[in-house]
Order: C-alpha cells, then structure tokens, then sequence
C-alpha cells in the first residue's frame, strides 16, 4: 500500500504545542533552578500550560482517528504496544521526578494520559458521534471533579487528588481524556478522507518547516527538553559566578 502523505497542518498544531511547552517549561525550569519570581500556579502562566496540555491531548486524538482510518482498521494489538510504550515513558518520568523533586512528583502527567488515551480510545474510534457525546461528557465530570479532594492517592489518575498533592504535570482522565475523544471525532469528520484542508505553504517557508519538524519529532523533544534546559541554565549560573 502506497505510505500516506503527512497532514503538515497537524504536525504543525503539535509543533507550535511543543513551542508552548518549551517556554512554559523554560519559565518553570527558571524558578526551580535560577530563583526567579514568576508565578507558575495561576493567572497567564497557568493557563498557558493548560493550552499547551489541551494542544498535544486534541491533536493526539486527531492523529488517532486518522491512523485507523489510514491502516484499514489496524488490530487492537499495535494500539496497545504504541499506548504501553508512551505510558512507559510517563513512568520513566515518575522515577526520574520523584528522585529529584520527591515534593512535586509526576504521578499522571501527559505522557501517562496520552498512552492510556491511544489504548481506550479504540472503544470509540468507530462511531464519531459516541466520542464526541462521550468526549463532553468526560469534560464535565473532570470540571466537576476539579478541586475535589480525596485521601485516596491511588485515584490520582482519576482526577481525585488528596489535599496538598502538588506536580508539575497533572493531566488526569477527567477531564483530559475527553478532549482526546474530541479530538478523535474531529479528526474522523474534518479529515474522514485523510488529506489535508489546507493548502500547503511554500516548501521554502522556512519557520512553518521548523515548526512541522518540531511536530514529527515532538516525543523525541518532550523527552530531552528538560536536560537540555536545566544544564544550559546550570551552565549559566555557574559562568556567571553563582
């Protein structure tokens, strides 16, 4: 079968996504590391670590519905591998994060959320209209759920947190899994015939290449970003005498 073509306007959404995860995590990496007062738990900050999240969750579920559309109803097996895999990445982040910062560790971050997503998701890639009434759903219960506490920290994947859990990457089931539903009936309606809506842009465009390779490679970034920035401003600190 003849390789599909790549959608560049969705690798471009999860492109500028990763963009936004690199300054909000820019911004949090200088706090924790550098001292500087930026406050990262509410107002601009917040919210734009939010959108950044909402991002990479409704393109995920996009980029599924057009991957079984694409494969001619691939076997429930490969979605499983492909989902175990990203939840096995999500946990080398709970180590890797409760060893160096065992007060605010990742116990469901995004990675964890995207890997169980790809596995449930299959249930509803089938019927547009059960993921989209389901997706809304989902969301509600997550904003109903919000700030509601539970002594029960095994429910954390929930979105039932227990009093005085902090993490720098929250992204519980309710009600983010919803918005990956969504995004799956987005992309079965918008993008039922797997091309692009858009036209394409220039080939000699050269910030729209940049952004659609960032969106290619956007686990590869997730996953070395960090080191990256803490030791450039480790680097710093230390040339500059501190």
């Amino acid at each position: 079968m003849e390789k599909q073509k790549r959608i560049w306007e969705i690798d471009a959404a999860r492109g500028i996504a990763v963009a936004m995860m690199f300054i909000s995590n820019f911004a949090l990496d200088l706090v924790f590391f550098a001292g500087y007062h930026i406050d990262i738990t509410s107002g601009f900050w917040l919210y734009f670590a939010r959108t950044t999240a909402f991002l990479f969750v409704f393109v995920a579920g996009i980029s599924l519905a057009l991957s079984f559309a694409r494969q001619e109803r691939k076997a429930f097996g490969k979605y499983l591998i492909r989902g175990l895999r990203i939840f096995g990445y999500g946990l080398l982040i709970t180590f890797v994060t409760l060893v160096l910062f065992p007060q605010s560790p990742i116990f469901f971050g995004i990675l964890h959320l995207i890997g169980l997503s790809i596995i449930l998701g299959y249930m509803f890639l089938r019927s547009e209209k059960i993921a989209l009434i389901s997706g809304f759903l989902i969301v509600a219960a997550g904003l109903y759920l919000d700030g509601v506490s539970l002594d029960a920290p095994w429910l954390l994947w929930t979105g039932l947190s227990y009093e005085g859990f902090t993490s720098f990457d929250y992204t519980p089931v309710f009600p983010w899994f919803g918005f990956f539903l969504i995004g799956i009936f987005f992309g079965k309606t918008v993008y039922a015939g797997g091309a692009s809506r858009l036209r394409h842009a220039r080939e000699s465009f050269r910030p729209l290449n940049i952004i659609t390779w960032m969106g290619r490679n956007s686990l590869f970034l997730y996953l070395v970003h960090q080191p990256v920035f803490v030791g450039f401003i480790m680097l710093f600190l230390w040339g500059a005498g501190y």
